[in-house]
């Protein structure tokens, strides 16, 4: 009974307690379904959902991914998905960006604006934002080795445009230690490489308390081949790591983990991709308490984004993609999420088109508006099956949390380190890979299009190519800004940069927003990081 006295509590501050919903025939739904002395949602351990009213008060962020080209093209999509009805942004760098390199570095060649934007300095940043108001829209960028400098380029427009630092609302991914598991898009050794990650917490924490500093992504795990359980785990391995590296510099446990976000892959398996969630806030929940001490509620809430699997869409009959996204959406969002990408039907030929951006910006609202599944918090609490999936995952990630602590000595951030550096986390990757690749070679796994109802695709649906100018173009204006910027002012700034990160107690975004300021490009920041920090070289896994 108490349980629900709670809950009903929480309810009553939701704004959308007196509203009325029913279904499609008009019958009236509960807010809430359960037995009395149940879990319900909002409450600890939040394995139903964070907040008691869910979707009922606050639909999920439908924030799509998008990035090609040049700033200014990718600032057409970002304009063209807000007129659609979308209310986040989301940004895809291209990999020389991602890399911390330089579009007219050797090593970017071929590679500028293809696989995403092409960001090389507050100019492209300012471009790439035109006409888009920073304080009143949810920016999302993903980018890992690079994140620190590009963050600091973002507040660098919010200052030239006005936008106060404390109004400016989003995430960066700012998850370094998945890149030595899973994408591989590292540049420093993983110590310093955290150090920049807890930099970002810091600075976010005293200036921008609506950003979220770093969000833990099991995504490119589960795309790099690993199981739902091995996603779930090494993901929240990596985020106690950072809980235990903010902690370690100084900061207070409940004025950072509330702004830490998670960024979960939605899969094929329907319900296993629901229990991951539900495992997910629990485990969180339980650990942030119990291990690390917090005591304010919203430090141990899991918030997560969620984005359909890019890995399970197929060149074979695209258009089968539509009804592959749909259902992962759905789970999703019976999950709990609070942000979503749908990725596009075309994606497994090449970047989306306009068009197959837009449909699938429209299975999300589709879930939305005509499903009925938003009306009732968690409508699949109570389910055996679910509840059973939901345990089982649980007990599988405790189990690698023992080998990973154990291999730290008790320490999460040293076991993870030590895990990487010792190609565990690799091997294990490797391994669910293999496996599940052999499933589908053998028939034990059926995939549409693939080893089931195979047939002649046909003709092509028309993919977005990348013009080879795009290249020409950002070379030119890279060359611009750099002929015409202060000399002098970049290199104090560089000069600044390298001095303080030789302090490890120096936190480096003053520096970087100095920098970026000055029109420093992203090659030359990571360039004088490169000095002090040096590089990392993965061990070879056998």
């Amino acid at each position: 009974m108490a349980e629900w006295s709670r809950w009903q509590a929480d309810f009553e501050r939701s704004p959308q307690r007196d509203a009325r919903f029913e279904t499609m025939s008009g019958l009236p739904l509960e807010p809430v379904y359960g037995p009395e002395g149940c879990e319900l949602p909002g409450q600890y351990p939040y394995t139903r959902g964070p907040y008691a009213s869910m979707y009922r008060s606050r639909l999920w962020t439908m924030r799509q991914f998008a990035g090609f080209g040049t700033a200014a093209d990718t600032n057409g999509r970002f304009k063209e998905l807000l007129r659609a009805g979308g209310d986040g942004l989301s940004t895809a760098f291209d990999m020389p960006t991602l890399l911390g390199r330089d579009s007219d570095d050797a090593l970017a060649r071929g590679e500028v604006g293809r696989a995403g934007v092409a960001v090389d300095s507050l100019a492209d940043m300012e471009i790439l934002f035109s006409g888009i108001d920073l304080g009143a829209v949810s920016t999302s960028m993903t980018i890992n080795s690079g994140a620190a400098p590009v963050m600091a380029m973002y507040v660098g427009v919010a200052d030239r445009t006005g936008v106060p630092r404390a109004a400016l609302s989003g995430t960066i991914q700012n998850d370094i230690l998945k890149e030595y598991q899973a994408q591989k898009e590292y540049i420093f050794p993983p110590r310093p490489s955290v150090r920049l990650v807890t930099d970002v917490m810091r600075f976010c924490a005293a200036e921008m308390p609506r950003w979220h500093p770093v969000s833990v992504s099991g995504y490119h795990i589960r795309e790099a081949g690993s199981t739902a359980a091995q996603e779930l785990a090494f993901t929240l391995a990596n985020g106690f790591a950072y809980v235990e590296a903010a902690l370690a510099a100084g900061m207070a446990v409940d004025d950072f983990a509330p702004r830490i976000s998670f960024f979960f892959n939605a899969h094929s398996d329907f319900f296993e991709e629901i229990a991951k969630y539900r495992a997910a806030r629990r485990i969180w929940a339980r650990w942030m308490h119990e291990r690390y001490g917090a005591t304010d509620g919203r430090s141990t809430q899991l918030r997560f984004h969620t984005q359909t699997a890019g890995v399970s869409l197929t060149a074979q009959q695209p258009e089968v993609n539509l009804v592959r996204v749909a259902i992962e959406a759905l789970a999703g969002v019976l999950g709990g999420t609070q942000s979503l990408h749908t990725d596009a039907f075309d994606e497994a030929l090449a970047l989306p088109t306009e068009h197959a951006a837009r449909l699938a910006l429209r299975t999300q609202q589709v879930i939305a508006e005509e499903s009925g599944v938003v009306h009732v918090a968690d409508p699949l609490g109570g389910s055996w099956f679910v509840e059973e999936l939901t345990d089982a995952l649980e007990r599988e990630a405790e189990a690698m949390f023992g080998h990973v602590g154990e291999a730290g000595s008790g320490s999460m951030l040293d076991g993870v380190v030590a895990c990487i550096e010792d190609g565990w986390f690799v091997s294990e990757i490797a391994d669910a890979a293999y496996a599940f690749q052999s499933k589908i070679a053998r028939g034990e796994w059926r995939q549409v299009g693939v080893n089931a109802y195979v047939e002649d695709d046909g003709v092509a649906p028309s993919t977005l190519s990348i013009d080879p100018a795009v290249e020409a173009a950002q070379l030119a204006h890279l060359a611009r800004v750099r002929q015409e910027r202060d000399d002098d002012a970049v290199r104090r700034a560089l000069a600044r940069l390298a001095s303080e990160a030789s302090d490890p107690t120096v936190n480096l975004m003053p520096a970087l927003v100095e920098a970026a300021h000055a029109m420093v490009t992203l090659g030359e920041m990571t360039a004088a990081l490169e000095q002090v920090f040096g590089t990392y070289t993965e061990r070879h896994v056998a």
